[in-house]
């Protein structure tokens, strides 16, 4: 069989592994990798939001039922696979945060799909990414290389979820196709702390009239500066008057523009990162702007249009590598979202009358999107007495058209 290497645009003509394994070399000079850009508090803060967030939701293997309804797969193999155990030393949990830390630092997250000799998979091994190389074969078909062995694999074999891609075989890399930005961010806070280590910061000086005589002996000096120190810095001593002699002044010194411009830079590189990931800056703990009012759709903002996408990724990679195609009509899985889509709780709650009142839900329906238990006579739907058929304008239920006719009795 013939292979061609896939390649990942963001790494110009050769494999992703090859092209990223030494970094990228930003135009700032810093070599931006996934170790080098986690030390980025924003960006960490970015990828740790979508692979906490993912890991902690609810995954289940359903099977779909004759009536609509569906069922938890427990029966099936792959059920405590997804839900409890991958492999024998990490926990669901960890599992997919690994899985989406490393799709969402390197666009690519691979697991080596176990199988028994009947083709059941019995454990998922993550990979790391920079070990993998993905080859095209010529039936068009991925095909993966781990490195140090010269075998390529099937996909059969592989649990790929993948970036946006340009090739459709490898997903772009996030911190590739950002290095340049994430490498200015690196520089100034490179920057930034040295300029702590070599420069000074005064708070401000006490100054001499030019005729006076310079003080010669620096005991002196240190001692004027320390009595001055110790009566009136800290915030111990905030508000207290001073007595300069001799003509003596105080001049506070203010933040300089070099200073002022390095906040601000620094700040405008944290909103970058943000926008690489979609997150609303207020997740970010960054709060400016941010109002009591609007935390709450900027919550929803968040999982709608950040997490939702990967989210499908990892849900649509699943049901491809992991069920067969025999499979895929009755069996399907599915992370439960609905918990961070909730709403105030206020909110929430006139919603579930509405559609208790009109119909739609249930008890037991409104009590299971709480995480209730269901209770005994639950499962009735009601309907308000005066809906009628609006193409006949009779009541749409017998028992209903027989009520009414009741009370028209009662009321003549």
């Amino acid at each position: 069989m013939l292979f061609r290497r896939a390649t990942d645009s963001g790494q110009g003509g050769s494999g992703w592994l090859s092209g990223f394994l030494g970094g990228v070399r930003s135009a700032a000079g810093q070599d931006v990798n996934a170790k080098s850009a986690m030390a980025i508090p924003v960006l960490q803060n970015c990828v740790s939001l979508l692979a906490e967030s993912i890991a902690q939701l609810p995954i289940e293997l359903y099977r779909r039922l004759p009536d609509g309804g569906r069922e938890a797969a427990t029966d099936h193999p792959l059920y405590k696979i997804l839900k409890y155990r991958p492999n024998p030393w990490q926990t669901s949990f960890e599992y997919r945060e690994f899985s989406q830390m490393s799709a969402g630092l390197r666009g690519n997250s691979y697991s080596y799909i176990e199988r028994d000799g009947g083709g059941v998979i019995t454990g998922l091994y993550p990979m790391d990414p920079d070990n993998i190389t993905v080859w095209k074969g010529s039936d068009l078909c991925p095909y993966y290389q781990i490195a140090g062995s010269d075998e390529r694999l099937p996909q059969r074999y592989f649990h790929h979820v993948r970036w946006m891609s340009f090739d459709n075989y490898v997903g772009a890399s996030p911190i590739a196709l950002h290095a340049n930005a994430i490498g200015y961010s690196l520089a100034l806070a490179e920057y930034s702390a040295k300029s702590f280590v070599n420069g000074t910061a005064l708070s401000g000086v006490l100054e001499r009239p030019r005729e006076s005589p310079a003080i010669k002996d620096q005991k002196i000096v240190d001692a004027i500066t320390d009595d001055w120190q110790s009566r009136f810095g800290g915030s111990g001593n905030k508000g207290k008057v001073a007595m300069l002699q001799e003509g003596m002044t105080f001049k506070p010194l203010s933040m300089s523009n070099v200073d002022a411009d390095l906040i601000k830079a620094l700040t405008l590189t944290g909103a970058d990162m943000a926008r690489i990931w979609k997150i609303p800056l207020p997740m970010l703990a960054v709060m400016e702007g941010a109002t009591y009012n609007n935390v709450e759709n900027l919550q929803i903002q968040f999982v709608i249009y950040a997490l939702l996408p990967w989210i499908r990724r990892h849900e649509s990679a699943m049901q491809r590598d992991f069920l067969r195609l025999d499979e895929m009509d009755e069996l399907y899985i599915e992370f439960n979202i609905g918990g961070l889509l909730r709403g105030n709780q206020e909110a929430r709650y006139k919603a579930y009358a509405i559609a208790r009142q009109w119909g739609w839900l249930s008890v037991n329906d409104i009590r299971k999107l709480e995480n209730l238990p269901p209770i005994p006579g639950g499962d009735v739907y009601l309907q308000p007495l005066n809906m009628v058929d609006a193409a006949t304008g009779l009541p749409t239920d017998k028992d209903e058209a027989k009520a009414l006719a009741e009370i028209h009795k009662v009321l003549q």
